[in-house]
């Protein structure tokens, strides 16, 4: 019976003999270096990776992780641990579960914090296999294990765990946005400009609107600032389009809190970008892009004023558009104003019923899913006030089982009141489909 003290090399050597190999046999069959894997065998050197390992599991018909709780020892060498053999190692075993050898190893690396760093290479190794459960618990490793709270890797374990929370959840999201937010600041600066934009975004979707606007107006300043140094910064995306975005978003906020005539400014900042650098033909797309959502988002500012005149033009504009997501927000608009200024939209509706049927496909996407819930709540308040009752019942009931998916307790709330209020006019259908859904309180 084998014993987890034996040596590597013996339980090789043993399998060996039961099939009947010779060492120059296994090396060809399991493409080891015959010099290396001698060299393994006869102790002189610990030279078997664990690659290796996994092929001659293979050649002796042994399950992946075959002996991974012998091969430790390949990866220590009087105490000093080799790097090169560790990553692999910890990579593979949370690959298979094999958390029995994954704890122990943790545990040994922790005895010196400079070996934080071995954990470290090991979660981004598998954040770049998008195995992202099983780097998960690599960075909060490394973020229990690291004491000096300006520490690089440190801010990026905090990034990582926050893009590894994105997800349509918008408790998780906001948890982990503040988690996030203090080592903002601590990224290397190629990052921090896709971390600000991935804060944007979440707080926007969770309706966080001075927190957007805080971090629309980092975004758009340190994207200037590091045009300014000319040092060529290695971004996701070219500076030009971060400052964008930031105008987008700081717009987009002023929007939001009523105050049209501001944002009309950063509308028309991100609508004719200016940039002291030239820009290739790639980039200039993106610039055209900014032109064409603030075209759309000029049209939004007036109908949100109530300028009823130019909604068959600004629904002529939509459907023209190839993007979905901008046809939701745009009829999102229609739908507020038509609730605001009390005025029939109905033409409009009609004719985008198909691409509204669409929309739910939106459900895996955080902003999209924010999008279709408040589409369905205020088509809701739009049924409810021209007198179709069940129709209105039925864009509720859409309403709150995407509030209670995305766990948004305040849109749960006010759907669960909506519903309430209209709830005698209810159907036996629409009461049971009511009732599925727990009562929440605020």
């Amino acid at each position: 019976m084998r014993g987890v003290n034996r040596p590597l090399r013996w339980e090789i050597e043993d399998h060996m003999k039961l099939h009947g190999y010779n060492l120059n046999q296994v090396a060809e069959l399991a493409g080891i270096n015959a010099g290396n894997l001698s060299r393994a065998l006869n102790g002189v050197a610990r030279s078997i990776t664990i690659g290796q390992l996994d092929a001659l599991a293979k050649l002796f018909g042994q399950a992946p992780g075959w002996l991974y709780e012998l091969y430790i020892e390949e990866c220590i060498s009087e105490e000093k641990w080799s790097r090169r053999r560790l990553i692999p190692y910890l990579v593979r075993c949370a690959e298979l579960g094999r958390h029995d050898c994954i704890e122990p190893v943790i545990s040994k690396l922790l005895d010196n914090p400079k070996n934080v760093s071995i954990i470290f290479a090991a979660a981004e190794k598998l954040f770049q296999m998008e195995r992202l459960q099983e780097a998960e618990h690599f960075y909060q490793v490394v973020i229990d294990g690291t004491k000096d709270s300006f520490s690089e890797m440190l801010a990026m374990s905090h990034y990582r765990l926050f893009l590894i929370a994105q997800g349509t959840d918008a408790e998780k999201n906001w948890r982990a946005a503040i988690r996030f937010e203090p080592y903002r600041n601590r990224l290397p600066e190629h990052l921090q400009l896709a971390a600000l934009l991935k804060l944007t975004k979440v707080c926007f979707a969770l309706q966080k609107w001075d927190e957007v606007e805080k971090f629309a107006d980092e975004l758009a300043e340190l994207s200037m600032a590091l045009c300014r140094t000319r040092v060529k910064i290695e971004s996701e995306r070219h500076l030009v389009y971060y400052y964008g975005a930031g105008l987008l978003f700081k717009g987009a906020t002023l929007e939001k809190r009523g105050l049209y005539d501001q944002s009309k400014k950063y509308v028309r900042g991100y609508a004719n970008l200016e940039w002291p650098e030239p820009l290739d033909e790639e980039v200039k797309k993106e610039v055209e892009m900014f032109k064409i959502w603030g075209k759309a988002n000029l049209y939004t500012l007036e109908v949100l004023a109530g300028n009823e005149g130019i909604i068959d033009e600004y629904a002529d504009y939509l459907a023209n558009l190839n993007w979905l997501a901008d046809i939701l927000a745009g009829l999102i608009t229609i739908l507020k104003s038509a609730n605001t200024y009390a005025f029939s939209v109905d033409h409009v509706l009609s004719r985008f019923s198909e691409t509204i049927h669409a929309f739910h496909s939106f459900n895996d996407d955080l902003i999209l899913s924010d999008r279709h819930l408040r589409f369905r709540y205020h088509k809701a308040i739009y049924e409810f006030r021209h007198g179709r009752i069940q129709a209105g019942l039925d864009e509720t009931l859409q309403c709150l089982a995407l509030a209670h998916n995305m766990s948004r307790n305040e849109d749960y709330v006010r759907c669960t009141a909506l519903f309430e209020q209209y709830k005698d006019y209810a159907s036996e259908q629409q009461i049971e489909s009511f009732l599925q859904y727990p009562i929440r309180a605020v």
